[in-house]
């Protein structure tokens, strides 16, 4: 009988063994050139592999956006008892490497004086606001207060800017007591402050919010975050105007020949290039308060319909020596119709900001951000015509050839399929066969940008439901939500295109 036991035992031993190696192998195969292929499975319908999203409920603007002691902070517009839009909270997220997301409780909730809109956050690092000591300086908070009763009993002073401050690195929040710090002008839209330390002329430090205001941007001063002086405004008649001002940034930028330039970043809605949201931008100078544009030209920022009300990272190191911005991948359009069931919205990859010239005038390049190479797998070259899709989640590189257009392809075995192309200097996303889009019939479509200059490589992200398309790194970008019915499982390479190469993504 001990023999026979024993004897069972063996077997079962070996018929784990070989249940391992079976599990093992549907992981990892080779396709017909021996390349090494891997898939990564979303945890439920549309939720991104790679891509921020909340756990639950509903998400809109990336606020709040600081770097403390070796963590990245996203904060962003939170409801988390519904998947569309409502009581707005500030949700808090925390990273060390920009690709794997922490997700923490609720920062900052609703009270007596309103909903929590969008706003920044600034390391008070020589305590001038008094919330916090020498030893132990703040974090501050800078958002907008959004009284709904008093929007709807017809009222126009119904946001202001409050503040709020941690002492433990961001993790918890006390509101404060004076709030608010900037009333009201009787201006409906009044909203979204984006604060920065600005050294001057002079050699002193002031506080200076960047605050959209309906139809422009008006800039205040401060010494301490508590008291506010209106400096300036810039806004109305330039630039583009067929909705509201949302969500401003000012930034600083050294040109490719060193000069110092000032790029104001403005999100709309509606009225951007392919209906919906979007944001432009302005390059120019930034003295005594006041933004002086170089020129009216309209730039935009993204070209495609699905990156809205990004911002960047305050207090980054010198030594990182670059300017790093994410937004929200979505559109007023549509946003809260999208075919998620427990969880709606999306963050952008993070990217890196930058000026760069085409024949002589100066415009903004968004590339990824260098933390995204820690996500890539064994790479594996195109070579054919048509090729297998790994994964969900991949990104792809290709190079132009000299004729200056390009064709590629994504299709599922349903027949939907969404095609990049570059033709008469104009680059195109083509979602109108992508899947489902009848939830709002602006949505499907084709999205095309102007790009008169050269294009000479492609790098694509492509994920569960979301296409990123960066043109020699972000000289042109184009971001678009897709929701095929089923998940894209061929690439198809078309003209213009050589040394292709495609990396799964791993989960973070």
């Amino acid at each position: 009988m001990k023999t026979i036991l024993q004897l069972f035992s063996t077997i079962m031993k070996i018929i784990k063994q070989i249940l391992t190696i079976c599990f093992l192998l549907s992981l990892y195969s080779c396709n017909k050139s021996s390349e090494v292929t891997f898939e990564t499975k979303v945890s439920e319908t549309y939720r991104p592999i790679y891509h921020f999203t909340p756990s639950k409920g509903w998400m809109n603007d990336p606020n709040g956006l600081i770097f403390i002691d070796g963590e990245y902070h996203l904060f962003y517009q939170y409801y988390p008892d519904s998947t569309v839009w409502g009581p707005m909270h500030w949700g808090h997220a925390v990273s060390k490497d920009l690709v794997n997301w922490e997700d923490l409780s609720i920062a900052l909730y609703p009270d007596s004086l309103g909903y929590i809109f969008s706003g920044s956050a600034v390391f008070d690092a020589e305590n001038s606001s008094g919330l916090g000591t020498a030893e132990n300086p703040p974090v501050v908070a800078i958002y907008t207060y959004h009284d709904m009763a008093g929007e709807k009993s017809g009222a126009k002073d119904y946001q202001k800017q409050a503040i709020a401050y941690s002492l433990d690195k961001g993790r918890t929040w006390t509101k404060y007591e004076g709030n608010p710090v900037l009333p009201n002008q009787g201006i409906k839209d009044f909203r979204d402050p984006k604060v920065s330390q600005i050294t001057e002329a002079d050699g002193n430090k002031r506080w200076i919010m960047t605050l959209a205001v309906l139809d422009r941007i008006q800039f205040f001063g401060s010494s301490d975050l508590k008291d506010w002086t209106l400096l300036s405004e810039f806004g109305q008649g330039i630039g583009a105007h067929g909705g509201v001002w949302e969500c401003p940034d000012l930034l600083p930028f050294t040109t490719p020949d060193g000069k110092q330039k000032w790029v104001l970043l403005v999100s709309l809605n509606p009225g951007g290039p392919q209906n919906g949201s979007a944001t432009q931008y302005f390059i120019g100078d930034f003295q005594n308060g006041t933004f002086t544009p170089d020129d009216t030209m309209i730039r935009w920022l993204d070209y495609g319909p699905d990156n809205y009300a990004g911002v960047t990272w305050a207090n980054l190191p010198k030594e990182q020596n670059r300017t790093l911005f994410i937004g929200w991948m979505s559109n007023w359009l549509y946003a809260q119709r999208l075919p998620t069931k427990t969880w709606r919205s999306a963050m952008t990859i993070p990217r890196e900001l930058s000026l760069f010239d085409v024949d002589g005038t100066l415009l903004v390049k968004s590339s990824p951000a260098e933390e995204l190479l820690a996500l890539r797998l064994q790479a594996i070259s195109l070579s054919g015509k048509e090729s297998v899709l790994p994964s969900e989640a991949v990104e792809i590189l290709a190079e132009v050839d000299n004729e200056d257009h390009f064709q590629l392809k994504f299709s599922n075995e349903l027949g939907e399929e969404l095609l990049i192309s570059k033709e008469m200097n104009l680059v195109t996303i083509d979602r109108r066969q992508a899947g489902k889009a009848d939830f709002h019939p602006d949505f499907s479509a084709a999205h095309a940008a102007p790009m008169s200059w050269k294009a000479k490589n492609l790098r694509i992200f492509l994920d569960a439901s979301s296409i990123e398309l960066f043109v020699n790194e972000g000289e042109l970008v184009l971001t678009s939500l897709l929701f095929p019915s089923t998940p894209w499982k061929k690439v198809e390479i078309g003209y213009g295109l050589d040394e292709v190469q495609l990396y799964p993504l791993k989960k973070p």
